[in-house]
């Protein structure tokens, strides 16, 4: 039997319809049952056509051939068959093949031992001489089966279709109601129950499936044999590579101490979870860690463990990865354990808003853990089971009903929302349903009319979403044990930042030529800008009119409903919209824009510029073994020209481009003359990235 351990490692979490978010079973069936199976289906297509009863000198390519031929006839005819005797030679291999009806022959007699009880079971063999013998030759270097012998005489009665079908060799189950029998035993339903659910969901009468009840009791006990033994050896196999596992991050901590990790043990002092990240992790989440995912997509078969990644998302739009962690199960303490292990890793430091899926445990782990910390549900995590929970309950309505859902998520006010909402459910009569119920209780972490107010520096976006997923992808697309796979973390660490430092010198276009675009492009990332670009341009489109209190309602030239409130404080410079789009992602709307504009600032006030958003986020360097450092003369100057290198390189594309070609050379050569340093003279340094505000 194969091990479960060659099959593929990781899955995507997914919640079966008993309501368990893990239901993986997995079972390596016979070869010759699989065989039957095939044989049954083939038997069952033919039924309708004319068969021609075996004869002596019919022809066959293959002995199976035959007795599929033969399994067919006997089950047309009332009878089933079985092998009965071969014959092997040096030269010809097997060259005879005796096929017999399913009677043929005498039971022999059983020897009880004193002191025994068997039950008396009358055997079904009666001597019936029912048979077809085949014999093999070769012509022309190709193998023939002949029939040889051949008799289609019963001396017991042949059964009608309606019994034939109840025989042991055809009373098979297909895979369809293996999988359908395994979820509704692990459900707790009783054998007789599930019998009945079968027979109800194929719309058939009682005592018309394809096998008998006894056959789902032995099919449900064999199965957990297989399973049992199964878990033996995985168990076995689980211990092993997670002390591997162990052992190569204690080493990893050897080599580079700004490496964290930390696990726990279960009362047979085995690991049970076990999280770790990098020190550029550590450093990088002091800049961007305001707003985290904690994706928990996958779930490894192999292991039986959920694996957790945390991700932010760096001032180049791009995901940056924090940590990861393997859970031995979903409960609400391992999830408490996972988001405690985060916060310790990254110093004591809560987000200031989470994105998850709608796992239940989690977010009421999230909620325990991180009381002041906002929790959004990502659409990505809900659009997949609003398709999975409604496409074949609302059939050829569910695109109206898509759309629909579509246009609910993004409405901007929560009243429409509420209203637009109930007219939904009603319309497509979705009252009781309890997967309308549960979305519209999380409304206030889904709906983006809610979630407007929490700040998610553009992460809910479906372009995000891919970045996240392919850097999954990366890491699960190469099967290995928990070692190798703990060195495919890293490996995708490491090569997540060599992009976010290739992404630092890119050139920025000017498209409107304002004075506030001008200054923007010399402080903002290139994410950054382009988002603050595309909204300067979109509020030229845009008219404000001052009212009495010296707020502004800005709206579209072509629109006469939908304008946003803007409420500006002139002895702040504060500014504050109703669209809320700087308070969810940091970058200032178009409406905002257009009263800057209108009110003749060349200049955005520098809190509007925030510093995950800056350039000079990327190049924050520090001596870790004293902090005050980095106010040193040295790292002023570098900073300095650091931050005028990449302000120059931007202007125009030539710039742009003569940097990135000199600058690469140039490192190479410092970086290759301090390689060809001494390792050590007694006054050690280390360079790493820090915070500054």
């Amino acid at each position: 039997m194969a091990s479960v351990a060659s099959k593929n490692m990781w899955l995507r979490r997914q919640q079966c319809p008993c309501g368990d978010w893990k239901c993986y079973v997995t079972y390596e069936g016979d070869a010759e049952e699989t065989s039957i199976v095939s044989q049954i289906v083939k038997t069952e297509s033919l039924q309708s056509q004319d068969m021609v009863a075996p004869y002596v000198g019919m022809v066959f390519k293959t002995d199976d051939d035959a007795f599929e031929y033969y399994g067919n006839f006997a089950r047309k005819n009332g009878f089933s068959i079985r092998k009965e005797r071969s014959r092997l030679s040096p030269q010809l291999g097997i060259y005879k093949r005796d096929f017999v009806c399913y009677r043929s022959g005498f039971a022999p007699a059983r020897k009880k031992l004193s002191g025994e009880h068997h039950r008396d079971r009358k055997s079904v063999r009666c001597g019936c001489d029912a048979k077809m013998y085949l014999s093999k030759e070769v012509i022309d270097g190709v193998s023939q089966w002949f029939v040889v012998q051949f008799s289609n005489v019963h001396n017991h009665e042949l059964l009608e279709d309606d019994q034939v079908r109840l025989l042991p060799a055809y009373r098979k189950i297909n895979e369809a109601d293996q999988e359908r029998i395994l979820l509704l035993s692990k459900a707790g339903f009783p054998i007789h129950r599930i019998v009945k659910v079968l027979e109800l969901e194929k719309g058939i009468q009682g005592g018309q499936l394809p096998f008998l009840e006894r056959d789902v009791r032995n099919f449900v006990q064999n199965r957990k044999k297989v399973v049992q033994e199964n878990d033996a050896l995985l168990n076995e196999k689980r211990e092993n590579d997670t002390m591997e596992l162990l052992e190569a991050c204690k080493a990893t901590k050897e080599a580079d101490q700004d490496f964290v990790f930390d696990f726990t043990v279960d009362q047979n002092d085995k690991v049970e979870n076990i999280a770790w990240s990098y020190g550029v992790a550590v450093n990088s989440y002091a800049l961007f860690g305001d707003v985290v995912y904690f994706d928990t997509t996958y779930r490894s078969i192999t292991y039986d463990m959920l694996f957790g990644a945390w991700f932010g998302i760096d001032n180049n739009g791009q995901p940056i990865f924090f940590g990861c962690v393997l859970l031995q199960d979903e409960t609400l303490r391992s999830f408490a354990w996972a988001i405690q292990t985060l916060i310790r890793f990254m110093k004591g430091r809560c987000p200031q808003t989470i994105l998850s899926d709608l796992d239940p445990r989690l977010r009421d782990a999230i909620t325990s853990e991180l009381p002041s910390t906002k929790h959004v549900t990502s659409i990505w995590n809900i659009l997949p089971k609003v398709s999975s929970w409604f496409s074949l309950q609302l059939g050829s309505q569910y695109p109206d009903f898509k759309s629909e859902f579509d246009a609910l998520y993004r409405l901007e006010s929560t009243e429409d929302f509420e209203l637009r909402w109930n007219q939904m459910v009603s319309i497509f009569g979705l009252g009781s349903d309890k997967h309308i119920a549960l979305l519209y209780s999380l409304r206030t972490s889904w709906v983006l009319s809610y979630v407007r107010v929490c700040f998610l520096a553009r992460m809910a976006t479906t372009a995000y979403s891919k970045s996240v997923d392919a850097f999954l992808k990366g890491i699960f697309g190469v099967q290995s044990c928990l070692r190798g796979f703990f060195e495919q973390v890293g490996i995708a660490a490491n090569l997540q930042n060599e992009r976010h430092q290739e992404m630092q010198c890119q050139y920025m276009h000017m498209k409107t030529c304002l004075p506030i675009e001008e200054h923007s492009r010399q402080i903002l990332t290139p994410f950054a800008f382009n988002a603050l670009q595309q909204e300067l341009i979109v509020s030229m489109q845009y008219a404000a009119s001052e009212m009495a209190n010296g707020s502004y309602l800005v709206r579209h030239f072509r629109k006469i409903d939908g304008e946003s409130l803007v409420i500006w404080i002139p002895e702040d410079e504060q500014i504050h919209c109703s669209c809320k789009e700087f308070e969810s992602s940091g970058i200032l709307c178009r409406h905002a824009l257009r009263v800057f504009i209108d009110k003749n600032y060349f200049q955005l006030p520098e809190k509007y510029f925030l510093s995950r958003w800056r350039r000079e986020s990327s190049l924050m360097f520090y001596d870790d073994h004293s902090v005050h450092d980095k106010d040193d003369e040295w790292f002023q100057e570098f900073q300095s020209l650091t931050e005028n290198l990449f302000a120059e390189s931007s202007i125009t594309k030539e710039r742009s481009d003569y940097i990135r070609r000199e600058l690469t050379k140039e490192l190479t050569r410092l970086l290759n003359g301090v390689r060809d340093m001494p390792e050590n003279d007694g006054a050690p340094m280390d360079f790493t990235l820090t915070p500054t505000d």
